[in-house]
């Protein structure tokens, strides 16, 4: 739960903060939204590097390690040095993003089989969960205080979760020493970044531009690259052949849409919030009074990762993914037609809410059924890599369509940018659910499997 409130931390330190970043640091909308995508890069690169290393039997020094780095980022964040050394700090706060699936691998090794379910289902959404209490707190602190005052809160909150880690983190059982696959890491690296600077730029640069497609096709040829070297690879950063397994891929594909999709929404809410109304949109909220819009979604997400565990003993695995997508798709609606509207605004939260903490409480459990124990860190981090490449891929489109619609003259995004934001991701969100219902024709089998697995360690 430590390692989950620096995750909080981290997210909560960037979407409710940003028009308080483009301000404070005199940069374009475009330019303060690599405040939130460079630190969900960093997490997405520093997850299968971690998750390697942890299965190597060095887990507590591996979550101690990155807490420092978080702790460092927060204090470079909080210091008056720039805004580039303000995007290295929330970069290295990114690598405390690579904590979750380290935790839910301790998780599965330390606690007794009746907590160890709960366990995994609660950390598979404290991130998203935490953010509706994390974005308001982050909203006073900077109302009252400063920017610099919430990093340094932060890395406050990190070094109390260090101490924390040191005291209560088991020792961890001696092992071999994982090698780490640097070519996967820096192939991965690449590809990543090619395709997020594609998404990010791409209406500063033009979508025709050379740079552009320059960026496209060497993320493109990296992650292509990547695929082959991993699977050759006698020791691999990621171990590709898991996804074989029925109840793996569904994870992992429906992560990356669902992520895509609905992650965007906590930056959109919180924006459009605090856009003067008159502009002809927006409620002319305060930072923190924005954040407290997203508590209905921080409550759901946690009341559906709980719920899930009994739904599982009554309904199909497939049934509640493909349920929990519908309720994401409607979320997504309603913020598209009545975003002006609070109450129905609220109401598409609490959709919101209770389909991502549907679909990620089921996730890391069709995991840890479907992969050998000792490749638990490794395949859960790549499913937190493919969580966070779609909510990096959202969130730098949704802030491409907001950058698009700003008038030439300057000023603030029209509400045709929300909306066009809004059209990405109930496409994204359909996705993954005609993927949930054509995996689900192949898993039967797995499914119930998985299902048998939950049960026995719940009960």
């Amino acid at each position: 739960m430590f390692v989950g409130l620096v995750t909080t931390a981290v997210g909560s330190l960037g979407a409710p903060l940003l028009p308080t970043i483009d301000a404070d640091y005199h940069v374009s909308v475009g330019e303060g939204q690599w405040a939130l995508t460079i630190s969900l890069l960093a997490g997405a690169i520093a997850a299968p590097i971690l998750g390697r290393v942890a299965d190597g039997g060095r887990r507590k020094e591996v979550i101690s390690t990155a807490l420092v780095l978080v702790a460092l980022g927060c204090i470079l964040a909080a210091l008056p040095l720039g805004f580039g050394w303000f995007l290295a700090g929330r970069a290295l706060q990114g690598v405390g993003l690579g904590l979750i699936p380290l935790a839910i691998t301790v998780a599965r090794h330390a606690l007794p089989h009746d907590r160890a379910a709960n366990g995994i289902a609660l950390l598979g959404v404290t991130t998203v969960a935490g953010l509706g209490i994390g974005y308001p707190l982050a909203g006073l602190v900077v109302q009252f205080f400063s920017l610099s005052t919430a990093f340094w809160v932060g890395a406050v909150i990190t070094v109390l979760t260090i101490v924390a880690a040191i005291v209560i983190i088991p020792t961890s059982v001696p092992g071999p020493h994982a090698r780490l696959d640097l070519g996967g890491t820096l192939l991965l690296g690449v590809a990543v970044a090619g395709l997020l600077l594609v998404c990010a730029e791409g209406s500063d640069w033009g979508w025709g531009s050379i740079k552009l497609i320059g960026c496209l096709v060497i993320g493109v040829a990296a992650g292509v690259v990547w695929v082959f070297y991993e699977l050759r690879s006698p020791a691999p950063l990621v171990n590709l052949r898991l996804l074989a397994h029925p109840s793996v891929l569904a994870a992992d594909i429906v992560v990356v849409l669902v992520g895509a999709g609905i992650y965007p929404l906590l930056s959109l809410v919180v924006r459009y919030a605090q856009t003067p109304a008159s502009n002809g949109y927006g409620y002319g909220y305060s930072a923190a009074l924005a954040g407290l819009l997203l508590l209905p979604y921080s409550f759901a997400s946690f009341a559906a990762s709980r719920i899930v565990q009994r739904l599982l003993k009554r309904y199909s695995l497939e049934a509640l993914v493909v349920v929990s997508s519908v309720v994401l798709i409607a979320s997504m609606v309603m913020f598209l037609l009545t975003r002006q509207l609070l109450i129905p605004l609220l109401i598409a939260l609490i959709l919101a809410g209770l389909g991502t903490g549907a679909v990620f409480a089921i996730n890391p459990a069709q995991i840890n059924a479907g992969v050998p124990a000792h490749e638990t860190g490794s395949a859960n981090s790549f499913y937190q890599v493919l969580r966070y490449i779609g909510y990096s891929l959202g969130t730098a489109l949704s802030a491409t369509f907001l950058v698009g619609s700003i008038p030439r003259g300057g000023g603030t995004p029209t509400e045709g940018g929300y909306s066009l934001a809004a059209w990405f991701a109930i496409i994204a969100l359909v996705a993954a659910l005609i993927a949930a219902v054509l995996l689900s024709r192949h898993s039967k089998h797995a499914s119930a499997s998985l299902i048998q697995t939950i049960e026995s360690i719940s009960e």
